[in-house]
């Protein structure tokens, strides 16, 4: 299961205890918050699409889209999400909980200058029922090689 490839991940810098384990599915932005109890902008959304040089995930706010232009601007190609038969491939996890802990070395991971907004954050764990509260800070010293961009733009509701 990919959440314990994360537990052993986080075992590493001694956060594996700060997993969530909710009883009710995770899988979207809008059932992450209300299981939580957070506003949906709070959850980390990792989108993993296919760049110039591999896959790559973009974890942003969860009250963001995806701008086509400054996706391009920032990778040099248009922004194709992953098809969902390769994201497993791409990032050890399935729909619903892929994050970015424990992926695959080649897999290159950004943070979303939107998460920036908030003092605290919930990135899933790995399943379509688990995630970690963490500063912006905590999930850049997680990922370890992660690069901040701005690729992103609120919903406007």
């Amino acid at each position: 299961m990919a959440i314990e490839l994360v537990r052993e991940y986080l075992k590493t810098y001694g956060r594996e205890q700060d997993i969530i384990e909710l009883d009710t599915s995770s899988a979207t932005v809008e059932l992450a918050a209300a299981a939580l109890g957070t506003e949906p902008a709070h959850i980390a959304k990792s989108m993993s699409f296919m760049g110039s040089d591999g896959a790559l995930i973009v974890v942003c706010a969860g009250d963001t889209k995806v701008d086509n232009h400054k996706f391009k601007e920032s990778f040099g190609v248009k922004a194709k999400m992953l098809r969902g038969e390769d994201v497993e491939k791409y990032t050890n996890h399935a729909i619903g909980g892929v994050c970015p802990f424990a992926i695959p070395q080649d897999t290159k991971v950004y943070l979303d200058v939107s998460l920036k907004r908030f003092a605290h954050v919930y990135p899933a764990c790995g399943s379509a029922n688990s995630a970690i509260r963490l500063t912006c800070e905590e999930l850049a010293e997680l990922i370890g090689n992660a690069t901040w961009v701005d690729v992103c733009k609120i919903i406007e509701s």
